[in-house]
């Protein structure tokens, strides 16, 4: 007995979990799930393209006192620490159309990396900066603060 369509994709969702590395994530086997996706879908690299539109965005790098008072959850797409600054990105966002930001903590050194992403340039800009002044002032910022060009 042949397997009927449902079981045929179920089949390739199958594979499809062997090639992605979910405790790493590395770049070699997002770039082969890519491959996947385009032959069974039979597109081109400039099909896949058309389906999608980057929005402006930026990330700002704001040297902190301490980079371990941050914490996040989510894929390090929400704040969870310090407590309350994540409330106080929401509200910023809410106001901003397909706007998007958070911050994360630098692996390496003594910074916050913040990336904001909106409908247009200058939202974006003024998103950025309101999330860069929040930083570096709930984080004791340290040297200059950031300016979102």
């Amino acid at each position: 007995k042949k397997p009927g369509p449902g079981g045929v994709a179920a089949k390739k969702l199958m594979l499809f979990r062997e090639v992605i590395n979910e405790a790493v994530g590395d770049a070699i086997s997002g770039l082969l799930a890519v491959e996947a996706c385009l032959k069974l879908l039979d597109w081109s690299c400039e099909d896949w393209l058309a389906r999608y539109d980057d929005l402006p965005n930026r990330q700002i790098k704001v040297a902190v006192k301490d980079r371990f008072i941050f914490e996040t959850a989510d894929a390090e797409r929400r704040c969870v620490q310090p407590e309350g600054l994540q409330a106080e990105i929401d509200k910023l966002v809410a106001g901003v159309p397909l706007g998007r930001a958070f911050v994360r903590p630098s692996g390496t050194e003594d910074v916050v990396r913040v990336y904001v992403e909106a409908a247009t340039v200058d939202e974006t800009l003024k998103l950025g900066q309101a999330v860069v002044d929040l930083v570096f002032t709930r984080a004791a910022g340290v040297g200059s603060k950031p300016v979102v060009s």
